[in-house]
């Protein structure tokens, strides 16, 4: 049995929680290895809504579910969204949920530099949700950051505020804000603590006992390929490492224990925030894609800017990650247009005037900006795809996109969604027995 990989292969949004919710139901043990509460899920159970942005998304199912040492945690968002799981009934223990205990903190002070830092930045604003993530993955690397584990020693916590304030209270200095209030965070943190304690433990090991046993472990990642610090729309990009490998690093387990790489793909094209987006529609086709997919994000509740399937980018991301199929998502969201697109290249004016066709995103943020794209035009279908289970409930003409789609990605479709319902899914390819 294989263990599985999820990655988004756009800008997030693609509709990670139903799927891994699909695939939770059939592993012993899902793990989150990136990103913060700045991720939403959003998945539908028998008529039910449940609304996730820590916690695992088997979580739910009743799944072990983890937190590894690459997400950085708000231990207060952590137990409001606890709490709030538990009021629909969702039973949450030791036994089935644990905290890397190495895992950094979100604090107060995180969320409040973020938004100083986007008031002062002008039209330079990356599009942050505010939540502090950036900042708190700033001090991991900066060798400031308190984790998991310094929640229980307390009383030694002074040396860790003194590398963490010496650097904060210069830059609240330069926004002209007072120093952190030291006595006012740790007790902020005693209170805290226990909350979050009673789940801490390092998890590589007991990622390492799960998977001696041969069970099968699904590695949940946040965001889409598109954000990733290092191969996303720099510098609108979250702070962290959206990609596959970051399952390994993430999690405390090697790169053989990743498996099956599923990215997750939606049938068009969204994105909230600032950045760069060739495929962008500002028009009442781009209106119709938003109203029908309701799209709206699950931790800001932003509008998402909407467009054509762009498969030079998802075939770019299925590149990086090294994705060994993709779950297709929001098909019946195209149903009623007689026409669909499709960018398969991007014009781009070279510095000798001169159109270039090219087949990738530049790095560059202007010429990502400045490319055109070039479209493919499809018949569209008048018939529903919604609720589908088989190939043989899909409209001729949607099997037909979904074909062209695998082919300019050059990557194999293995799950196809049909609806926010788990079981509305097409399995072509099952990860867990590649």
């Amino acid at each position: 049995m294989a263990n599985v990989t999820v990655i988004g292969a756009q800008w997030g949004d693609e509709g990670k929680g139903k799927i891994v919710d699909w695939l939770a139901a059939r592993a012993d043990a899902v793990v989150r290895f990136q990103g913060g509460h700045n991720a939403g899920h959003t998945l539908v159970i028998d008529g039910t809504t449940f609304k996730l942005s820590l916690l695992p998304s088997g979580i739910v199912s009743g799944t072990l579910s983890i937190i590894g040492n690459g997400v950085v945690l708000d231990p207060w968002a952590l137990r409001d969204e606890i709490a709030r799981l538990e009021g629909q009934g969702v039973r949450i223990t030791p036994d089935n949920f644990a905290v890397a205990d190495n895992c950094p903190l979100i604090l107060p002070l995180h969320g409040e530099l973020d938004a100083l830092r986007e008031a002062a930045a002008g039209k330079g604003k990356i599009g942050t949700t505010g939540r502090g993530i950036g900042p708190a993955y700033e001090d991991k690397v900066g060798r400031r950051a308190i984790r998991v584990c310094d929640l229980a020693y307390l009383d030694a916590l002074d040396p860790l505020l003194d590398r963490l304030c010496a650097h904060h209270d210069a830059l609240r200095a330069g926004f002209d804000r007072p120093a952190v209030d030291r006595a006012a965070l740790k007790a902020s943190l005693a209170e805290i603590a226990p909350s979050v304690l009673r789940f801490a433990q390092p998890v590589w090991k007991r990622l390492k006992k799960v998977r001696k046993a041969g069970a099968r472990i699904l590695f949940e990642g946040a965001q889409g390929v598109l954000l990733d610090v290092d191969h996303g729309t720099y510098p609108f990009v979250t702070s962290s490492n959206t990609v596959s490998g970051a399952a390994a690093s993430g999690s405390g387990l090697g790169p053989a224990s990743t498996g099956f790489v599923l990215a997750i793909v939606k049938a068009y094209t969204t994105r909230v925030g600032s950045g760069p987006f060739p495929t962008e529609l500002e028009d009442d086709v781009g209106q119709r894609l938003g109203e029908r997919g309701h799209e709206f994000g699950t931790v800001t509740g932003r509008k998402r800017r909407c467009g054509w399937f762009d498969a030079v980018l998802v075939r770019q991301s299925c590149a990086i990650s090294g994705v060994t199929g993709i779950a297709l998502t929001k098909v019946d969201v195209l149903d009623g247009f007689d026409k669909v697109r499709i960018c398969t290249g991007y014009r781009l004016r070279g510095p000798d005037g001169q159109m270039r066709v090219l087949d990738y995103l530049p790095a560059h943020a202007a010429d990502q900006a400045s490319v055109e794209p070039i479209y493919e035009e499809l018949d569209g279908w008048t018939q529903t795809t919604a609720g589908a289970r088989s190939w043989a409930d899909l409209p001729a003409n949607a099997i037909k996109y979904i074909q062209r789609i695998q082919e300019l990605i050059e990557t194999p479709v293995a799950l196809v969604s049909t609806s926010p319902e788990r079981d509305d899914t097409i399995l072509v390819r099952d990860p867990f027995l590649d």
